[in-house]
């Protein structure tokens, strides 16, 4: 019988998982459940060493002589720092070390309780990863719990090896131990490129080749990149290829764009339809909302992220495996590597995405953007700032060629225009800005510069506030709460930008944007900088998009 406390569980069968066998365990009272698991399961060599001074680097002679990971596990409190010679040699002669701590609950850290002291990240620089395990109450305790773990030991090897610390915060009653069996846990597996020699490669490959419905999701990519047309030919047919226009042009082929109106137009048994088998991911951030939680709520059986820092980034809660390479090198060489089955999973895509309707708003800050996007040059760059505007544009196409810029790495609205700006100072391409009232007030000192050419097209869109949070599912607000939720203003930006040497048209109707459109989008860089201001009203604009959705249907 093993412990009845489930972070403990998932530690001891990650152990297990990945092939650490050999364990030192101390004498302690906070520690007894650890040691209870760990003692009673036959996959395990535990060996009993009192002192934890002597224990770690008993643990060290055990990692050198085998070749693998070793483990230590000690009691809270002052047990703790005796491992911290041991983890500094481990450090410096590279040798794979798991130190795992038991813990009192964070809550009763400094209030005069026994054993006691800060213990997470109590290594500082001389842990290659240290981890704070949460006590599971929920799935999602269990999911970060386990995604912890698998961190840390996926670091014990990850550019150099090394040790880790893994600290296991254990609540009152200690001494429960009715589990018959571990559960079964996610491993999560790293593949630092992929090598052709290395029996894994096969492994995966033949894991590749099984799935028929196989998604790439692309995130945010700052790059177009040229893939060769034999590489196109081969890769396209076999995935079902899904980005933003954040992702731009880094996908063999035409992607689907409008999954997230696709999503929202189909009944739940539709979607389900819909969820691949495996799903490679490269690339950042995915605006989408929707997209997420249906991939969180109906995992894929794999998800495989490649990136070339090889970090554990686990979107969808379901990453299997993470292959540590340039996304290109990597689809270059599974290119060559698929079967030739057709699969009809990427034409589901595709025939649903051709049936959502381009929408036609009547005048809205979605009209306004729509009438811009759809009337790009095809070698501008595009820089859409954060909330709304992101969003909305995603319901719109723009051309390939266009590269879009967006400041998605934290979603903030704070310095979009000033991003903007200095790209468009050394750009020699028209440079168009898309940008709400409360991103643009909140970063307008980015015009107070000398920074500004005629290469810039600024248009702003102004309601009078945060529209968006007008939408947001099950948020009712009192008129109260409105004003600070929402930051309603009756500010414009005339004055400013007039001042900082714009050529400003304001607009208040779709007749009106008509007329300012053809200054604002001609193609030949202009002496002055452009700035559009529409004004919009908030409730109309949410009826709108609101309207659109529901036509899905």
């Amino acid at each position: 019988m093993y412990s009845d406390k489930k972070n403990i569980l998932q530690l001891v069968a990650l152990l297990k998982a990945h092939e650490i066998r050999n364990i030192i365990l101390c004498p302690g009272s906070r520690n007894t459940p650890i040691i209870h698991t760990i003692a009673n399961h036959p996959f395990f060599s535990c060996h009993a060493v009192t002192d934890e001074r002597s224990a770690g680097f008993f643990a060290l002679g055990l990692a050198l002589c085998t070749g693998k990971p070793a483990a230590v596990c000690c009691t809270s409190g002052t047990a703790l720092l005796n491992l911290h010679p041991a983890v500094a040699e481990a450090y410096y002669q590279q040798i794979p070390l798991v130190v795992i701590s038991a813990d009192r609950p964070g809550a009763w850290i400094g209030q005069m309780d026994g054993q006691t002291l800060p213990q997470p990240q109590v290594f500082g620089s001389l842990s290659k990863c240290s981890v704070n395990l949460p006590e599971i109450k929920t799935d999602e305790d269990e999911w970060y719990c386990n995604r912890l773990i698998n961190e840390a030991l996926l670091e014990l090897s990850h550019h150099g090896k090394g040790p880790v610390h893994i600290n296991v915060p254990i609540s009152e009653p200690l001494f429960q131990f009715t589990t018959e069996e571990l559960p079964e846990v996610r491993m999560i597996t790293r593949y630092q490129g992929l090598n052709i020699y290395d029996r894994q490669y096969n492994d995966l490959i033949a894991r590749l080749n099984a799935y028929p419905k196989r998604m790439m999701l692309v995130g945010q990519m700052n790059l177009i990149y040229l893939f060769e047309r034999k590489i196109c030919k081969l890769l396209y047919k076999h995935f079902a290829w899904l980005t933003e226009h954040t992702g731009n042009q880094t996908i063999p082929g035409i992607p689907v764009k409008n999954f997230d109106a696709i999503i929202y137009s189909l009944p739940e048994e539709e979607q389900l339809k819909l969820i691949p088998d495996l799903l490679i991911t490269y690339g950042g951030h995915i605006v989408s909302k929707r997209l997420k939680q249906l991939l969180r709520k109906h995992p894929p059986k794999e998800h495989w992220h490649v990136a070339a820092d090889g970090k554990v980034t686990d979107t969808f809660g379901s990453l299997t495996t993470v292959i540590e390479m340039d996304p290109f090198e990597f689809l270059e060489k599974i290119a060559y590597l698929l079967d030739n089955k057709n699969s009809e999973y990427p034409k589901q895509w595709e025939f649903l995405s051709k049936k959502i309707q381009q929408p036609n708003f009547t005048f809205s800050e979605m009209a306004a953007i729509g009438k811009v996007l759809q009337a790009l040059p095809k070698d501008a760059v595009l820089h859409l700032a954060n909330s709304s505007t992101v969003r909305y544009a995603q319901l719109f196409k723009i051309p390939d060629t266009v590269e879009v810029c967006c400041n998605r790495g934290t979603s903030g609205i704070e310095g979009s225009l000033s991003t903007a700006l200095g790209y468009a100072w050394i750009s020699d391409k028209l440079n168009f800005v898309l940008i709400g009232d409360l991103s643009f007030f909140y970063d307008m000192n980015a015009l107070w510069s000398n920074h500004l050419r005629g290469n810039l097209r600024i248009l702003l869109l102004n309601n009078g506030g945060g529209e968006i949070f007008q939408a947001l599912p099950g948020l009712k607000m009192e008129n109260r709460t409105h004003r600070f939720v929402t930051a309603t203003h009756t500010t414009h930006a005339e004055g400013w930008a007039k001042e900082r040497g714009f050529d400003y048209q304001a607009v208040h109707s779709m007749e009106e944007l008509e007329q300012a459109l053809p200054a604002f989008m001609q193609t030949e860089q202009q002496i002055h900088p452009q700035f559009i201001e529409v004004f919009t009203d908030k409730a109309e604009d949410v009826r709108q998009l609101k309207d659109y959705y529901h036509s899905l249907k």
